[in-house]
Formats: structure tokens, sequence, C-alpha cells
């Protein structure tokens, strides 16, 4: 499979617990490839369904039925039933994710927080250092907030290091769930540019951005989620 991600027939639904265990569907026959050096973004009004795609292919979510079938180190993993260990394998070496929130880790600097991922996959904490400072530099997070954990820090700010520490890794997978919505202009433009040296560099992009302008800069196609809406046939 020379496409690194493919998503075939996927559907999704919650059981409300509250509500004495109805189920609520959510999407159905989700059908999209993603291709190397590709950013796609998927589109359509909140609630369709977007960030449940994402979560799913990161393996957050389970899937009800269908397929994720990802190229990971030459071989064709299912993720719709992989078992943990697996998904936890998939996501140090081939799907990178960058959430919209940063998980605060206490007392961790943002510098290790940023570096880690690098440390995860055998580079030595010399050599994360240096390239998550670079990262962070570039995203204009101040230097004198590197050494601190960024649990007091600002939204924007908490958004850098996500960003910084998705971006580190080479995965040729990345996903992105609105990596630009706390971010003042000059910052938009270095993530545009991040996403545009990824691209180059032949990693296959997924993301979600409310960002008009964003999504039209970043975006070579739109994926419109609400074609997958399983409500409508409900």
């Amino acid at each position: 499979m020379a496409t690194p991600l493919v998503v075939s027939e996927v559907a999704k639904s919650f059981t409300m617990h509250l509500r004495g265990g109805t189920l609520l569907p959510i999407i159905q026959d989700v059908n999209f490839s993603v291709k190397a050096g590709e950013c796609a973004v998927l589109g359509g009004p909140s609630g369709a369904g977007k960030s449940s795609i994402l979560k799913m292919l990161f393996g957050n979510y389970s899937v009800d039925n269908g397929q994720i079938l990802v190229n990971h180190e030459g071989r064709i993993i299912d993720l719709a039933i992989a078992d943990p260990r697996t998904v936890i394998q998939v996501r140090r070496n081939t799907i990178g994710y960058v959430s919209q929130f940063l998980r605060v880790v206490p007392r961790v600097s943002a510098l290790d927080i940023v570096a880690e991922p690098l440390t995860a996959r055998g580079a030595t904490l010399e050599a994360a250092r240096a390239r998550a400072e670079e990262l962070l530099s570039a995203l204009n997070l101040p230097r004198e907030l590197w050494s601190l954990p960024p649990a007091t820090f600002s939204g924007g700010e908490q958004q850098r290091v996500n960003i910084a520490r998705g971006f580190i890794t080479d995965h040729p997978i990345l996903l992105l769930d609105e990596p630009t919505a706390s971010l003042d202009a000059k910052n938009r433009e270095v993530v545009i540019a991040m996403i545009e040296e990824k691209k180059k560099a032949g990693v296959a992009l997924l993301g979600i951005f409310h960002d008009e302008d964003v999504r039209e800069r970043v975006a070579d196609r739109i994926i419109d989620v609400s074609g997958f809406s399983a409500r409508k046939a409900a």
C-alpha cells in the first residue's frame, strides 16, 4: 500500500449510558485516503464528526466497523482491530497527533515535553532538546518559559508547545486538530510554513482548520464530513 493512510467503511456511534444505554450514531461509511505529501482537510459543520474521525485514526476512539489501514514500517496495520501494544507502536513511529489542548505534565518543563517524542524513539536527550529549542524559538515562545512547566501558560503558549511536540518527529502521518485555533497571525504563519515543510518531506497530513484563511492555504483537498453523517439516515 503506497498510500500511507486508507479509511474504508468506518462507522462510529456512542452509547448514552445516562439515557438508558441509547445508541447515538455519529458517522457511517467513512471512506477516504491521504497520500504522501498531501494535506487533506476535514470540512463540515460543527458536530459533524471531524474530531471523532481524528480520534479514531489515533486510536483514542474505538471503531464500530470498517478499516483504518496504515502503512507502518512496511506492514499494513488495521488500527480498527489492532491490539493496544500495536497502537502504541504506531503512535511512536508512524502517526503523530497535534490536539487542540496540551496535556500538561506536572513538574516537567516545556522543553522536555517537546523533546520527549524524540527521546522515546531513541534520540539522545541532548539532541532532542536541541531540536525542541529550534521549534520553540521558531514558534516565538519566550526562552524564559522553556524551563517552566506549562500549566500556567496562556492558551496560545500551551498550543505552541503542543505544536512543537507534534512536529518534532518525522512521523509519515500527522493528524492536526485545529493547531492554529489559539494563535496570533504571526504564529499562524509559522505553522503554515511548518505544514508546507512536512508536505515537502512527503508526510501525509490530515487536519481540521476552522480558520478559513489557514484552511485555504494548506489544504490540497477538502473531505466533506457531512457526507458521512449517520444522523441524516437515522
